[in-house]
């Protein structure tokens, strides 16, 4: 594996060798943004076509619920774009993007959320959750799980239920998974934050 600090439970169902190549691809960067802080970057991962692949293969793979328990998926800002609607096409369902405030040019529902440097807020369309639809949240990262209890708030807000969320990466010993409740979750690589 790249690193004896992760842990790769979630890759189980694609083999421990395509695990061991997908892992391979993430790069571990020391002090960024700031001192004291590793940079998990899997941008490399989308950069090649097997480790893309695999990282579909292992998402679709490690759904935390059945793919017939949600109707569309919401990724969040902003490497949840970049693999969420790949998920979604590939299980034959839509999807939201849950943006930055300021992003999206119709009419919004918004909703702010605490980080530990101050305050941010997240917007999705109005209109674009129904009534009763279930959402599965997928993302690159949980870390305190700020970020996905705002989006699980502005899908309640709309009118839809949060089915589960599902994350490439989970930093653990900061709570962002308890952070989330009861809800279904699924996180492929686990390391220390």
């Amino acid at each position: 594996m790249a690193s004896s600090d992760i842990t790769v439970s979630g890759l189980s169902k694609i083999g421990n060798e395509n695990a061991e190549y997908l892992v391979s691809k993430i790069r571990t960067i020391p002090g960024f943004p700031k001192e004291g802080i590793l940079f998990r970057d899997f941008m490399p991962v989308l950069a090649d076509a097997r480790a893309f692949g695999l990282l579909l293969d292992a998402l679709e793979a490690a759904l935390p619920v059945a793919a017939d328990e949600f109707d569309i998926i919401a990724g969040l800002e902003a490497r949840g774009f970049l693999f969420g609607p790949a998920l979604a096409a590939r299980l034959g369902k839509g999807f939201i993007a849950v943006r930055k405030a300021g992003k999206l040019p119709p009419e919004t529902v918004s909703e702010s959320y605490d980080l530990e440097y101050g305050q941010a807020t997240v917007e999705i369309e109005t209109n674009i959750v129904h009534e009763g639809s279930r959402v599965l949240v997928v993302d690159d990262l949980i870390a305190t799980g700020g970020t996905a209890h705002a989006a699980a708030s502005l899908i309640e807000k709309c009118g839809g239920t949060v089915a589960g969320f599902s994350f490439v990466m989970e930093l653990v010993g900061i709570g962002g998974m308890a952070s989330l409740g009861d809800c279904p979750t699924s996180s492929l690589i686990t390391m220390p934050a």
